[in-house]
């Protein structure tokens, strides 16, 4: 039975099971959530909520909170003055992202979720996140696929075609929900051997694109958008708090940019 209680979906342990099977029969063993370690409880019960309303089976990835930075951790992936560059707690962010590739790699994972704390879906994330893997089977090996709207950058209207879910991009779209394929990963820490990350998980996304390490397709429409950037929760990484200003500026964005700007380009 499925049961709507302030505002979420609740599904039995039978439904749940199902989902998770589901997605697994598909490719998707593993469902990572980039997280801080301390101090983020509303995010992690919120994420823990949602995910629980879908049938979604997580990892909070937290190995790479600055409480356990060392100099040989941080030499392994990252360019000797990283730490001048990026602050703690985006460094830490970026770091969990790739340790997210590691532990899919090590578990030998098809394909893999992966999230930052702040994720809202867009409609019915598994029946769309399934269509999504369906078409994704088709690509040449190594990408990633943008599930979310952060941007709210959008493939040209003139490009979209009916029952086509994605379109090839040369740049990211922020890092807050993804689709990643084995193959992809373990060419991203291939590349980390010889070429250390420089910069930010986004723009050093839009650097592996560009430097054909990755592939990168939009998810059209977009069926996630992060709670930092929409107003109902405020960011761990930066100083956005969850306001109602932030909210109603975030939705009049969204309309603008949905339907009216992207028509006329």
């Amino acid at each position: 039975m499925i049961i709507e209680q302030a505002g979420f979906l609740y599904i039995s342990v039978k439904e749940f099971r199902y989902f998770c099977l589901m997605l697994k029969q598909i490719g998707i063993e593993g469902i990572y959530v980039v997280h801080a370690k301390y101090g983020y409880e509303v995010h992690e019960n919120h994420v823990n909520r949602l995910f629980a309303a879908n049938g979604l089976e997580h990892v909070f990835m937290t190995d790479g909170d600055p409480s356990l930075f060392t100099s040989e951790l941080l030499q392994k992936y990252f360019t000797a003055s990283i730490q001048d560059k990026l602050s703690a707690g985006v460094l830490s962010c970026t770091l969990n992202h790739i340790l997210c590739y590691k532990a899919m790699v090590e578990r030998n994972q098809p394909y893999a979720l992966v999230f930052e704390n702040d994720p809202f879906f867009i409609g019915d994330f598994t029946k769309q996140i399934t269509e999504i893997v369906a078409e994704a089977k088709s690509l040449e090996p190594g990408f990633i696929i943008s599930l979310e709207n952060t941007s709210l950058k959008f493939p040209p209207f003139r490009s979209i075609r009916k029952n086509k879910h994605l379109y090839e991009s040369q740049q990211g779209r922020c890092a807050g929900a993804y689709l990643i394929d084995l193959a992809g990963a373990k060419a991203i820490l291939k590349d980390l051997e010889t070429n250390k990350c420089d910069t930010v998980i986004d723009w050093w996304h839009n650097e592996l694109i560009q430097n054909k390490i990755i592939k990168m397709y939009w998810a059209y429409p977009a069926i996630t958008e992060q709670g930092s950037h929409n107003g109902l929760l405020s960011s761990t990484i930066s100083t956005k708090e969850k306001s109602m200003k932030r909210r109603v500026k975030w939705l009049i964005q969204k309309t603008y940019k949905t339907y009216f700007l992207r028509y006329i380009k």
